[in-house]
């Protein structure tokens, strides 16, 4: 009884130590796979409207690739306010997870939560309720186009 006793302390003990071993390397793949990352992927995503094509590259938050789980789509994009475009998705996108963010630009791709609607933003911007998708890459100007058109997103 002694001798299964001290066997299961050592295997107790040898086990306890392999899982503080692994924590500090669960922990780091936990951060790079934060809900709210703003580190960009290989997801890619190409918007032609009005004869023009942006680029844009997401982040790995489980909003963005909820987004690029939905792709092909074919909306139609509009302009609102003065400084952002939108476009309303066909159903909301998870926001599992999503928190807020700093460091807003221009030609930033967002969800808007109430609304359930992308905001591509051309100008300076702040505002709650947004979760960061990505980044324009190329092609933004376009955003500055005033006017309503049909927009196809697809993966690149």
């Amino acid at each position: 009884m002694t001798i299964v006793r001290a066997m299961l302390s050592r295997r107790t003990l040898l086990g306890a130590a392999l899982a503080v071993a692994a924590l500090p390397r669960a922990a780091a793949s936990q951060e790079s796979r934060d809900p709210a990352s703003q580190e960009p992927t290989d997801m890619k995503i190409r918007m032609i409207f009005n004869g023009r094509t942006m680029t844009a590259t997401l982040y790995d938050n489980s909003s963005a690739r909820d987004f690029f789980s939905m792709l092909p789509l074919d909306l139609k994009i509009e302009d609102y306010a003065h400084n952002e475009k939108i476009a309303y998705l066909p159903r909301k996108l998870t926001e599992e997870g999503s928190g807020p963010f700093a460091n807003e630009k221009p030609y930033d791709l967002c969800y808007f939560m109430p609304w359930g609607n992308l905001a591509m933003f051309y100008a300076d911007y702040h505002h709650p309720g947004l979760i960061r998708l990505g980044r324009f890459d190329e092609g933004s100007e376009a955003l500055h186009v005033r006017g309503e058109f049909p927009l196809r997103i697809e993966p690149i």
